[in-house]
């Protein structure tokens, strides 16, 4: 296994795979550190969890430098990121035990509530994209529900996690509670047989969430699991074009574009179509591809050269296809995997900037003839994750996203993004479940009936 900057290509580190006798040690010691955490009480965990938030938060520079070292995300992005999992460390510690408090039922019974007590160990196989917040988004509720976690991280951020298993030990978590398997992908089947492995989150491709799925389906074991998206953002004519473009792009290019919640399609009603998609391509020039250690970087390289070439090939059949390319569309000659902001054109269904999910810096805009019209595009998707609305008209906005788009998180007026406070998750083929929120905390626990007499 090892780490490679993608934008030079140059190996950082390279780290030994656990063997399976390893990992079978480690799920053990796992299970072990859990059992007695199920018992402690939720003011140890607060106290333990708000001191992993103050290591985030005081040595955020070196995490978010490890965060841009190996996946490219420019580093205030990365700092940004950092600071983010201090938040919902902090959110989980101060309402983990208002959201799993036992809540009375009256019955027949005496006496009759539900409890929500912890599953055991949970195994979170997690992406590149977001190294240190899709973990954390994770493991402070999982660890305040009193759950062990293990993590099965991509292996081109080894880094980050073990960064991460070493948090939570300078935080004073009970060895072994939260620790880092060194595997292949191919190899996480036979954690997720484990009998003492209880349930599983995955975030990550569609592809990998069918496998998982399938795997723990054949164990039932509960998974939750947050896959791609296309989200489609509609732009109607009474929309304020500046601010709609300025967030569209905004959204596009976060993380480089390597985000599953940023906006990809941009459906814009004929009317304005024309002038939006000018002040996009303005907007989109005006921001900067370059050393993601700078400050001043707006777009860093895309995480892999394969997955900057797979998505070339896309832009490239969209184009062949018909679509028209306004800006980008070329793969820099230079060393590392960089690819420009591009904007495409006269898209329509059966091209892949339409039908697929396009993981990087591209947009693709596409014309609607009318309310209904943009609706249907932005249903015609075998996504459901996130959504965006663009009017002025609040209560016409608001009836769209909660009735009409068929995703998981629609917002109007404003780009899509995941917050502590708010139910996360998709529906399709971006998966089920939610985290965050007091969903987030629950997923991972017995729902547990007790009647008395």
């Amino acid at each position: 296994m090892q780490s490679v900057n993608p934008a030079s290509g140059q190996v950082i580190a390279k780290y030994e795979k656990h063997s399976s006798e390893e990992v079978n040690t480690i799920i053990k010691q796992c299970a072990q550190a859990q059992k007695k955490w199920a018992r402690e009480g939720f003011k140890q965990r607060l106290t333990l969890m708000k001191k992993a938030s103050e290591i985030l938060k005081t040595q955020k520079d070196r995490f978010a430098r490890m965060i841009t070292m190996e996946m490219g995300k420019p580093i205030i992005q990365s700092r940004a990121e950092v600071l983010k999992c201090a938040k919902v460390c902090d959110y989980y510690a101060e309402n983990a035990a208002a959201f799993l408090a036992n809540e009375k039922v009256e019955t027949e019974a005496s006496e009759s509530y539900i409890a929500y007590r912890p599953l055991g160990v949970v195994l979170a196989i997690m992406p590149w994209n977001f190294p240190f917040w899709q973990v954390f988004r994770f493991a402070a509720p999982a660890l305040m529900a009193g759950n062990g976690a293990l993590l099965k991280h991509a292996s081109n951020v080894t880094g980050c996690a073990l960064m991460i298993e070493q948090i939570f030990k300078e935080a004073g978590f009970p060895e072994h509670l939260f620790r880092t398997i060194k595997l292949a992908g191919k190899e996480t089947a036979s954690v997720i047989s484990h009998k003492l492995v209880k349930a599983v989150t995955l975030t990550g491709s569609v592809g990998a969430g069918r496998a998982v799925a399938e795997k723990a389906g054949s164990e039932i074991k509960k998974t939750v699991l947050e896959l791609g998206g296309s989200d489609p953002y509609i732009i109607f004519k009474d929309a304020n074009l500046e601010k709609a473009a300025d967030i569209c792009v905004k959204s596009r290019l976060i993380n480089s574009g390597q985000s599953c919640i940023a906006a990809k399609r941009f459906i814009a009603v004929k009317q304005v179509r024309e002038k939006f998609e000018a002040l996009f391509v303005e907007k989109m020039k005006e921001k900067v591809m370059g050393d993601p250690f700078s400050e001043k970087t707006d777009i860093g390289p895309q995480a892999t050269p394969s997955l900057r070439d797979e998505l070339h090939e896309q832009v490239a059949s969209s184009i062949k296809k018909g679509a028209k390319c306004l800006l980008g569309g070329d793969i820099p000659e230079q060393p590392g995997a960089w690819y420009p902001p591009t904007l495409l054109t006269n898209v329509s269904k059966g091209m892949p900037a339409y039908d697929e999910e396009l993981f990087g810096p591209v947009a693709a805009i596409i014309e609607a003839t009318d309310e209904a019209d943009a609706i249907r595009i932005a249903n015609d998707s075998v996504f459901g994750l996130g959504a965006a609305v663009f009017t002025q008209n609040v209560k016409r906005g608001k009836r769209i996203a909660e009735e009409e788009i068929e995703a998981g998180c629609c917002f109007v007026n404003e780009m899509v993004q995941s917050d502590p406070r708010l139910p996360f998750g998709g529906i399709g083929e971006s998966g089920y479940g939610r985290e965050l929120s007091y969903a987030g905390i629950r997923e991972f626990t017995n729902i547990k009936t007790v009647y008395v007499k």
